[in-house]
């Protein structure tokens, strides 16, 4: 038998319809269970999100490895802090030899991590139990650590545990730990004695080992200042000088400490030198004397040189990659030089000179009288620019019975291309020019001004009678004013009244 299952129930039309809505009234939706189970799974998955804050799928973008001597109760999940905010957690943590080696992740808000960062191990608060990890991101100039990274030995440290103070401090440590304290307080409150004074300073007669400490610390400041300076310039300029200094002082002390009579020697010398010094003891304590005020001169010049030798150590900072590359560049020179002398001899260079020697006067003349013709030269140009190119540019159209339509210029190269034509060659005897006196159809004729009686008119025959001339012969010269620059006078009409089409002096009888 199958199992009971629900069935809606019939309506009954008299009543009023039931509310699907309603379980066991009609409703098809999803059953209560199934809601129940899929409501379950949500409050899970988010209970899950709530504590583990990522997906159970997702791994960590950024992981960091940390080397530790012990990591304590330190365990994994433990939080991972910047300035008191978290940005990551322990994802793992793994025995390094006798040492320890924590991974954990960075979130993207607590990036860059660099290469110098420090990490520490620190207790949580009483309520949050347990340790985290500290981080100090490291100096912004220092290269970023790439993810999977390594943070040594060295710049990590771990929390001191209140058992390990405790066990420190047993009772034999505490009690020479209160020996040490009240020698030390006796020490600094010792009053002295007139017999212990005696072989002090006067400076300090009658302090207590306190009061001259603090005397120390007044007047210690400069002597601090120039510790400074000596410590920071024991550490050399570039890297490892350092550590090159102290491997030198080895090799001299091996020198010193090998086998023979060296340092013997050596101890003797320095007894010889000292029993001299002590044979001029007066001239050495008048020296001393004298000592003082040259240290107070030398004192104000070496605040000043030590004003200068900042700026002439970058100069020679900066001045190293020149130095060096100056054999190489001296070398490179001196083909250069030798090329350079050759090229000042007599046969080269030295003869050029020579004859620009004697040139020189005749192109001193040339560039005086250059002041005379350039102004002729100037005024040619200008003459030609304004008045002679835009004359011949301009084509003649004055008459429209003969309208060419080419820049006037054009007339001189046809008239070559005529005179050409005419006197080609036609015979073994050279070019000759061919010339029609007359001939043609049309009887013309003209006057003669200056025939005889009689002969006051010419007649020839022609193709046909000429219809006019362009342009009318004037009936005088234009003026000639040598006075007046080219470049002045107005641009030529062609087109204008004086260029107009008159009647030809050739016509029918």
């Amino acid at each position: 038998m199958s199992p009971l299952r629900h069935r809606p129930t019939r309506h009954d039309p008299t009543k009023a319809p039931p509310d699907p809505r309603i379980w066991g009234r009609s409703y098809a939706g999803i059953s209560p269970w199934v809601f129940g189970l899929m409501m379950v799974i949500v409050l899970a998955i988010l209970t899950y999100l709530a504590f583990a804050k990522q997906l159970p799928w997702s791994s960590p973008e950024y992981e960091l490895h940390a080397t530790f001597e012990n990591s304590g109760t330190l365990r994994a999940t433990a939080p991972v802090r910047i300035a008191g905010v978290n940005v990551g957690e322990v994802t793992d943590i793994s025995a390094d030899g006798d040492l320890v080696n924590v991974t954990f992740s960075v979130d993207e808000e607590g990036r860059p991590i660099h290469e110098d960062a420090e990490v520490r191990i620190r207790p949580r608060l009483f309520l949050e139990g347990n340790f985290f990890l500290d981080v100090f991101p490291g100096s912004p100039s220092s290269p970023e650590l790439d993810d999977g990274g390594q943070i040594p030995f060295t710049q990590t440290s771990t929390a001191v545990q209140l058992d390990e103070v405790l066990t420190a401090l047993q009772a034999p440590t505490r009690r020479g730990l209160q020996k040490t304290l009240t020698g030390f307080g006796t020490a600094l409150n010792y009053e002295p004695t007139a017999a212990d004074d005696r072989t002090q300073d006067p400076d300090v007669a009658g302090e207590t080992a306190g009061e001259s400490l603090n005397d120390a610390f007044t007047y210690g400041e400069e002597a601090g200042r120039g510790t400074a300076v000596v410590s920071r310039a024991l550490r050399g300029e570039n890297p490892g000088d350092l550590a090159g200094f102290i491997a030198s002082t080895r090799t001299v002390f091996e020198k010193l400490a090998r086998p023979g009579d060296d340092l013997g020697e050596l101890i003797t010398n320095f007894n010889v030198t000292a029993a001299a010094l002590a044979d001029e003891s007066s001239n050495l304590a008048a020296t001393i004397r004298d000592l003082e005020p040259t240290l107070q001169q030398a004192d104000v010049s070496f605040a000043s040189l030590n004003k200068a030798l900042p700026p002439l150590r970058t100069l020679a900072i900066v001045s190293r990659p020149g130095i060096q590359e100056l054999p190489a560049t001296i070398d490179a020179f001196e083909p250069w030089l030798v090329q350079t002398d050759e090229l000042v001899q007599p046969a080269e260079l030295g003869g050029l000179a020579r004859l620009l020697k004697n040139a020189a006067p005749g192109l001193a003349e040339t560039n005086a009288s250059a002041k005379q013709l350039f102004p002729q030269v100037t005024n040619l140009s200008r003459c030609s620019n304004r008045i002679l190119v835009p004359t011949a540019d301009t084509p003649i159209t004055a008459d429209e019975r003969w309208p060419v339509g080419q820049p006037n210029f054009y007339e001189f190269f046809y008239g070559l291309v005529n005179l050409a034509g005419a006197g080609q060659n036609f015979d073994g005897n050279g070019p000759y020019l061919r010339l029609q006196p007359g001939g043609g159809p049309a009887l013309v004729r003209n006057p003669n001004p200056t025939g005889q009686p009689g002969d006051q008119v010419n007649f020839t025959n022609t193709i046909s009678v000429p219809t006019g001339i362009q342009p009318v012969v004037p009936s005088s010269s234009p003026p000639f004013r040598p006075d007046v620059p080219c470049h002045s006078n107005q641009l030529a009409n062609l087109n204008g009244p004086a260029a107009a089409v008159g009647p030809s002096d050739l016509t029918a009888p």
